[in-house]
């Protein structure tokens, strides 16, 4: 998660380097999941949650684009670039690469990386420090709401956030499956991303 913020921070800093500075951010936090595997071990197939956790996805991702589209409300975080690769990437061959890793990045890695850090780790982290004494999906209402709040404002699109957080979180320990949220964040993610392509809506990348 450190390593993704930081090279987060660097686009935005050269945002005339998007394109290579974000394929760069892909392979090196996907890297770093992949050395930090043994994490996983908490993440478990549960084909019983697999439906049920996609249709929470795709009304996850409307309820985002609804706010965004129809609730006026004060972005102080600023607000995302809308990244065009059309019109802002010339050479067809890195366009594409482009979309490959921004898809990737968007439906598999972020999911993966930010339900390990925010559910599993911090929801229980914040109720015990002793974190691994706690199953996941046990948490205290302290926890959800301040996980909830720390998750907006990772965001620029901060209620929505908030709202997806409280829900992935409650849906969290309903399931206590870390694997049923995995699908939820990677339904709403790969909606979102779609609907990005398919509308010329760039300003959710």
């Amino acid at each position: 998660m450190v390593l993704f913020l930081a090279i987060t921070f660097i686009e935005g800093e050269f945002m005339q380097y998007y394109v290579p500075i974000y394929i760069a951010k892909v392979v090196l936090v996907t890297a770093a999941l992949v050395y930090f595997r043994s994490v996983w071990r908490e993440i478990r197939f549960e084909g019983k949650w697999v439906l049920p956790s996609a249709i929470i996805g795709v009304a996850l991702c409307a309820i985002w684009i609804g706010i965004e589209k129809n609730v006026p409300y004060t972005h102080f975080l600023g607000e995302r670039t809308a990244f065009n690769p059309f019109t802002e990437v010339d050479d067809p061959a890195m366009r594409a690469a482009f979309f490959g890793f921004r898809f990737f990045g968007l439906v598999l890695m972020v999911p993966l990386m930010e339900e390990i850090f925010w559910r599993s780790f911090l929801l229980r982290f914040i109720t015990k420090p002793d974190f691994l004494s706690l199953k996941v999906g046990e948490f205290s209402t302290n926890a959800l709401l301040i996980g909830a709040a720390l998750f907006g404002l990772a965001h620029p699109e901060w209620l929505p956030a908030v709202i997806f957080a409280l829900a992935i979180s409650l849906w969290l320990r309903y399931t206590k499956s870390l694997f049923a949220v995995i699908i939820v964040h990677v339904v709403t993610n790969l909606a979102l991303g779609l609907w990005v392509v398919t509308q010329r809506d760039w300003i959710f990348w």
